[in-house]
Parts: C-alpha cells; sequence; structure tokens
C-alpha cells in the first residue's frame, strides 16, 4: 500500500463491539490514503481478527495487540499513536464511525488551512448534534481556545496533526479524564485550528455495552485530570484568561456532575464534602476568577457545598434550577460580568444550534 497520509486508532477491548462498521466506514470512505490501526486490548487479536470478517485482510488495515491488564483507554490509544507515521492521525471509537467523506474533508481543511486540528462535527445517533465546544457564531477557522471556548471539547475528535503533536499521548493510569490534558493542550499549543462544522461528522453511537471507564472513583481520582493538566509544562505559559478559561470549563462540566454523583452514596454526602471543597480551591488556585463567572444558580450549590451541613435534597433542587433557563441560569452574582465570554449567558447561547 501507498504511504498514508491518515493514521486511524480504533481500540478495542469486547468481543460485542461492532469493530467491522468503525473500521468500514473508514476503508471503505476515504479517497485518501489511510490506515487503520485496531488495537485489540486486553482480548485474543484472533478474536477481534474473526470480527472483522473480510475488512480484516485489506492491507490497509493493521491489527495490534496490546495486554496491560488496565481497564482504561489510554494504552491502546497510545499505542496505536506509537505506530502511526502518517502526517495525521484520528481517533475513532469502536462503537462509532466515520460519516461517508469524513477523512477527506477534514484532510482538506487541513491541507488549506494548516490547521494543527481540525475539529469534527459529532452526530450522535440517540441526541444529535454535539453543540460543544460553543465557538463564536458561525467561526470555523483560525479559532482562538478562549474566544470560542475550545477547552468544552473534551474527546479529541477530528483530524491531529501529528507532526504538530508527534509527543502527545494520553495519560495513562488515570480511573477516567485520561483524554482531557491531550484535549487542552491541542486547544491550548495548536494554530489556525479548524471546525468541519457542516461536514461529514463523526458518528457517535450510544448502545455500547462494558464501558471500560465506568468504575467507581474517589472526588480526587475523578480530579486527577486538572492535576495532570496543571503539572504540564505548557500550563505556566498559559496566560490568566486562558487559565480561566479552563477553570470554568472545569467547574461547569465537572464538578456539577461530580456533586450530584455523590448525593445518593451509601456513606452519604458528607463523606464528599471535603474532597469537593479541595475540588473548589484547587480550581480557583490555578484559575483565579473561575468562580465569579458561574451563575448564580451555580455559585448557590457551591454555597450548600461550602456550608457545614449541606441538605442533599436542597442541594438537589438548585443543581435543577441550573438547567431552568431562567436568570439566575444565565447571569453571574456580578451583573457587569454578564457579557463575559466565559459567563454563562454568551457561553449557553453559542451551544445553541
Amino acid at each position: 500500500m501507498a504511504e498514508p497520509l491518515v493514521d486511524v486508532v480504533i481500540p478495542v477491548h469486547s468481543s460485542t463491539r461492532p469493530i467491522a462498521r468503525a473500521a468500514t466506514s473508514v476503508l471503505d470512505h476515504s479517497k485518501a490514503e489511510v490506515r487503520v490501526n485496531v488495537v485489540a486490548h486486553n482480548i485474543d487479536p484472533e478474536i477481534i481478527r474473526a470480527n472483522l470478517g473480510s475488512v480484516a485482510d485489506d492491507p490497509r488495515l493493521r491489527l495490534l495487540h496490546l495486554a496491560d491488564g488496565i481497564p482504561s483507554p489510554a494504552g491502546p490509544m497510545n499505542l496505536g499513536l506509537d505506530e502511526a507515521t502518517a502526517p495525521y492521525v484520528s481517533l475513532l471509537g469502536s462503537d462509532d464511525e466515520f460519516a461517508p467523506g469524513a477523512v477527506d474533508s477534514w484532510l482538506a481543511i487541513a491541507q488549506e488551512t494548516g490547521a494543527s486540528t481540525v475539529i469534527a462535527r459529532i452526530d450522535r445517533d440517540l441526541t444529535g448534534v454535539e453543540p460543544m465546544p460553543p465557538t463564536r457564531r458561525g467561526r470555523t477557522r483560525d479559532l482562538d481556545p478562549v474566544k470560542d471556548r475550545l477547552a468544552y471539547r473534551c474527546a479529541p475528535l477530528g483530524l491531529i496533526s501529528r507532526e504538530r503533536f508527534r509527543e502527545l499521548r494520553f495519560t495513562p493510569g488515570l480511573g477516567s479524564g485520561e483524554d482531557l490534558e491531550f484535549t487542552a493542550a491541542l486547544w491550548f499549543q495548536g494554530e489556525h485550528i479548524a471546525y468541519d462544522r457542516t461536514g461529514p461528522a463523526y458518528v457517535g453511537h450510544e448502545d455500547g455495552h462494558d464501558r471500560v471507564t465506568g468504575a467507581k472513583r474517589t472526588v480526587a481520582e475523578d480530579f486527577s485530570f486538572f492535576t495532570v493538566i496543571t503539572s504540564a509544562p505548557w500550563f505556566a505559559g498559559l496566560s490568566t484568561r486562558q487559565r480561566t478559561a479552563l477553570g470554568v470549563k472545569t467547574l461547569r462540566l465537572h464538578f456539577f456532575d461530580a456533586v450530584f454523583a455523590r448525593l445518593d452514596t451509601p456513606e452519604g454526602f458528607a463523606a464528599h464534602r471535603q474532597p469537593l471543597v479541595d475540588v473548589l480551591h484547587a480550581v480557583e488556585s490555578a484559575a483565579p476568577g473561575s468562580i465569579r463567572l458561574l451563575s448564580r444558580a451555580d455559585r448557590a450549590v457551591i454555597d450548600e457545598v461550602l456550608g457545614s451541613a449541606p441538605d442533599t435534597a436542597h442541594i438537589l433542587t438548585l443543581l435543577g434550577a441550573r438547567w431552568g433557563g431562567g436568570v439566575e441560569a444565565v447571569l453571574p452574582r456580578n451583573p457587569l460580568l454578564a457579557l463575559h465570554p466565559q459567563a454563562p449567558f454568551r457561553t449557553l447561547r453559542s451551544t445553541r444550534p
């Protein structure tokens, strides 16, 4: 086969995954020279070969094997990245597929613009088009990591310049969030970032089973990714506004989910209160001013968590108010911050189609 322009990495850990669908979506619907790297993770590769069917014999497909005994996608993703030689790489879940022509569309944009990353439009079969990142209206070229709130796109889906990010890898050893430092580096260390907003999509199927990251974790384990990000050499060089963008996103997308997940645990919410408070302090320390940009509804939840005896029923009510759409959900406590790019009004407005 000719040298590929794009290496696509597909990790698979289960015999029930529709791996042939994923691989075929690349091989049968791309005009560019591609290579598909299927990584059999902690499973006999011959089982995966059989599931691939006739596509297993395609010279553009390479079956790799990793037996590390670790239930994390970081290992197989990193093996695929280690083995890649093409100028560009793309990552694909074994449950998912690329719409016909997706690779060609992303590649054309990358070659036209010099983008270090082309962000894919994500179309999920049950919930529709993914609204993240909440970019400025209509922006598709030369995106700014702060103004276009790129950190809200937590999955590195699309096309990545391997020449620009040759050494970038997923974080090993985390129970979840192994891709968050990876994606943050793409946004804050990239250049000419583009968004294929109207092109063929990354199609996410939501019927997958036996996820590898579904184990119960502590609050500290849930937010290990933030420690990894703030310890990265590139983080020290970020401006205050860049740090704030990361901090607000961390609270808005991750902190409140962590609170909700611990409202009804056998050990009780009180057992998790101090670790959650520690997260707030860590975010505010690394990204000063993040909390003040949250909505009034968000701040009410935080106040209850910070209280000496938080009431779980009241927290649940307050969490519901975050998505109520009223003034409390769209305005920060300081009205002078209402139109800040990271404040809720402009962020939520940008998520609408």
